[in-house]
């Protein structure tokens, strides 16, 4: 009887201290698995690894990666949070433009959305309008005389312009360029008149006067470009257009650990260090929830989609 008891007692305690059961997680360093080296997903990774690795009690470590290769190294690691990605927005709408070798929204586990760079409506001095409004009236007026430059396909400075076109009703030409610094040098030339670029790569020039702000892209008005309103408030209701970071994990990854992950890397990005490196950089922390999450990509997909079905646009430019 004893002996019985004894075994069943056993056994218990070798359940507790189960790793399938993932309560000594993290059991081993943390991968962030990211873009290059200099990329966003990089520099907000190597930001906040040092308090994660504080909070969790094992090394982070920031794992650059080949655009080829990031996603494919997450997806087909073992679901136990010990191997994260950290990419941006491009990760789900970049298969909107062309076949990908994954599912966004079945291939792996969100966590939180973590940074924005709100996309801001710049035109050039030389164009004769002064608000959205009027910027809408001009081109209305003058349907496919003005154009507007933009770097990559699927950038958001080109799908923020083209969902402006959609739901402004308006025509404008899209000049692509290599990248959106190049695009900005195209605008400052007056070789295009309309842009959507980045609050963090446009800033020195609307305070320089060399471009003029018409409105942010945000939701709200944000302390990222004080005392510019939102598209959104201005003529085109709903519009938003942003470069976002966010954090997930391999599908099937538990929900406690992905819990645990969601707290301690929100808990990183409210640091006020942090959030202070950020803001300098023109970068919003966001610290949303995993349902927030992906509520987000759901929209994306929904709304990109058939401005992308709708223009016809491919993976080329």
């Amino acid at each position: 009887m004893w002996f019985l008891i004894r075994a069943i007692m056993a056994g218990a305690a070798l359940l507790c201290l189960n790793p399938a059961r993932g309560e000594d997680f993290p059991a081993r360093p943390v991968r962030f698995v990211t873009s290059d080296p200099g990329g966003s997903g990089d520099m907000v990774a190597r930001m906040i690894a040092p308090g994660l690795t504080r909070s969790l009690g094992q090394q982070v470590i920031v794992d650059n990666r080949g655009a080829n290769v990031v996603i494919p190294v997450v997806i087909k690691a073992s679901p136990d949070g010990h191997t994260l990605l950290l990419y941006g927005s491009t990760f789900w709408i970049g298969t909107l433009l062309d076949k990908a070798p994954y599912d966004p929204l079945r291939d792996v586990a969100p966590i939180a959305c973590v940074t924005s760079a709100y996309n801001v409506l710049v035109v050039h001095p030389a164009v004769p309008a002064h608000s959205v409004r009027e910027l809408i009236d001009l081109a209305r007026a003058k349907p496919g005389v003005l154009n507007y430059g933009s770097g990559a396909t699927g950038a958001s400075t080109h799908l923020g312009a083209e969902l402006f076109k959609a739901m402004a009703g308006v025509n404008l030409v899209r000049i692509p360029f290599k990248g959106a610094g190049p695009a900005i040098i195209g605008l400052l030339a007056g070789e295009v008149q309309v842009m959507f670029p980045s609050s963090s790569s446009i800033a020195s020039h609307m305070k320089s006067g060399k471009v003029r702000a018409l409105a942010v892209a945000s939701p709200k008005p944000t302390a990222l470009v004080p005392g510019l309103p939102t598209v959104a408030a201005s003529g085109v209701p709903g519009f938003e257009s942003a470069t976002v970071n966010s954090v997930f994990a391999p599908a099937k990854t538990p929900t406690r650990i992905i819990n645990r992950l969601n707290t301690e890397i929100v808990r990183a990005f409210n640091q006020q260090d942090v959030k202070d490196t950020l803001f300098g950089l023109g970068i919003e922390p966001v610290g949303s929830s995993p349902q927030e999450l992906m509520a987000l990509m759901k929209s994306d997909i929904a709304r990109l989609g058939k401005v992308i079905k709708d223009a016809g646009i491919g993976a080329q430019p």
